[in-house]
């Protein structure tokens, strides 16, 4: 039988994910006393770190039905090992020698200290912090990062477009001039789709573009032109396009680098079917600089606000720039904007607001967790559409990389579900010199 094991939760743990303590099997859980005095500072706001930090602590405050915390602890619901708080030990003199500054991660650390020497158990502390992390290594702590919802592999990510070379001469014709839909069966009683799989046919050195319809079991022809004014650069950005004007699919992640044009084709359309939407919400997470919160800026809530919301409304100048000022379509988007039918909104203010029969665009969705990203999608509503973007690559969330980060997750979950689409842009499209700059630097 293998010997049971000691996790102690540092409180980025608790705030990625409420419900991490069902998560280490039979093992036992140990909350230092110091991770309870942090998140009584966060139980207070209205972002879903806040939200988590309450849950945590109402749930804990339930397994604890006698309210004492006891050195033993108390058995998890179904059984799964034991939980319990750990009170601080003094500080030891190893942490004096090598540690100047006595704060909540010092005082954490101290605690695993103490606790891995006076255990037989292997204790291991389990954080977020990669900083931190580091810090215990150095001092001989066993440390682990917290990892419950991770893709293993992202450099094998559902891409979501697949290439067929040398195809029948018929199946390709039928496909590129766009007369009619073909059967999969075609292609080889072999091949699996996944739904809303797109793919690329190739005869010779010219190529048609289909989207698999998993319902039909057929290949629907791509040919999506201009939209609001946007007109597609690439193969990739017409099946973006596709998604995301198809309202039989109502959740389209599109993930690609720098300059690829997802926000950009997002706007474009969501503008072009508004008239089966009630509102367009564009939102994306706020990730401070240096994890100083939005408070420590200078002036009002829309001054705090306008620099992270600013790509949005680039994008929407954009868009307004391909018509005159006179022209219909400059003016309904300024019209939309002043109705509140266009709202420009952080990911921290929806909570609580109605999503029905909206156009919901999440911008820069790799810096969201997967516990914010099951937020976010399970408020949908009837007739509602999610469109999530983002780079994978470039995450500014001190606690998450390519593999842990919310829309990673996502696409690896969804893959196979006939209400998702997915789309990998590759080729950047914001400038030459843009394109080479990704490349190289």
């Amino acid at each position: 039988m293998a010997k049971t094991k000691i996790f102690v939760l540092d409180t980025n743990v608790i705030l990625h994910d409420s419900a991490c303590i069902y998560n280490f099997k039979d093992n036992e859980i140990a909350i230092p006393i110091a991770v309870i005095e942090e998140l009584d500072r966060f139980k207070k706001g209205n972002d879903i770190i806040n939200a988590n930090a309450r849950d945590f602590l109402r749930t804990f405050d339930a397994l604890f039905e006698d309210g004492k915390l006891s050195d033993q602890g108390v058995p998890i619901d179904g059984g799964q090992g034991i939980i319990r708080t750990i009170l601080e030990f003094p500080l030891d003199q190893k942490i004096k020698d090598n540690f100047q500054e006595i704060n909540s991660d010092i005082r954490i650390l101290n605690t695993v200290y103490c606790l891995s020497r006076k255990e037989r158990k292997p204790v291991i502390f389990v954080t977020k912090d990669v900083n931190l992390r580091l810090k215990a290594r150095s001092i001989g702590i066993k440390t682990e990062n917290y990892q419950s919802k991770s893709v293993k592999d992202v450099s094998g990510l559902y891409t979501g477009i697949r290439t067929f070379d040398n195809v029948d001469f018929d199946i390709f014709s039928d496909l590129f001039q766009g007369s009619k839909p073909v059967n999969t069966q075609r292609l080889g009683a072999d091949i699996k789709l996944y739904p809303n799989e797109n793919v690329i046919i190739k005869s010779g050195s010219t190529s048609a573009l289909a989207c698999f319809d998993s319902q039909k079991d057929f290949l629907n022809p791509v040919k999506p032109d201009a939209c609001y004014g946007i007109k597609p650069r690439n193969v990739e950005q017409k099946f973006a396009l596709n998604a995301m004007l198809n309202r039989d699919v109502p959740l389209v992640t599109v993930t690609g680098k720098a300059g690829t044009g997802k926000t950009l084709l997002a706007l474009a359309a969501a503008l072009e079917n508004k008239q089966h939407y009630r509102q367009i919400f564009l939102a994306r997470p706020i990730v401070p600089l240096s994890n100083k919160d939005i408070g420590f800026l200078p002036g009002d809530v829309a001054s705090k606000l306008d620099p992270y919301m600013q790509p949005l409304y680039d994008n929407l100048s954009v868009i307004q720039g391909q018509f005159n000022d006179k022209q219909a379509g400059s003016k309904q988007i300024k019209q939309l904007i002043e109705e509140e039918k266009i709202v420009i909104t952080p990911i921290s203010y929806i909570r609580g607001r109605s999503i029905v029969k909206v156009f919901f665009i999440v911008d820069e969705a790799q810096n969201l967790t997967p516990h914010e990203v099951k937020t976010i999608v399970t408020r949908a509503g009837e007739g509602t559409k999610f469109v999530f973007t983002g780079d994978i690559f470039q995450i500014d969330h001190p606690y998450l990389d390519s593999q842990t980060n919310g829309l990673s997750f996502l696409i690896e979950k969804m893959k196979g579900q006939k209400l998702y689409a997915h789309i990998n842009l590759e080729k950047g499209e914001r400038s030459e010199l843009a394109d080479l700059a990704s490349k190289l630097l």
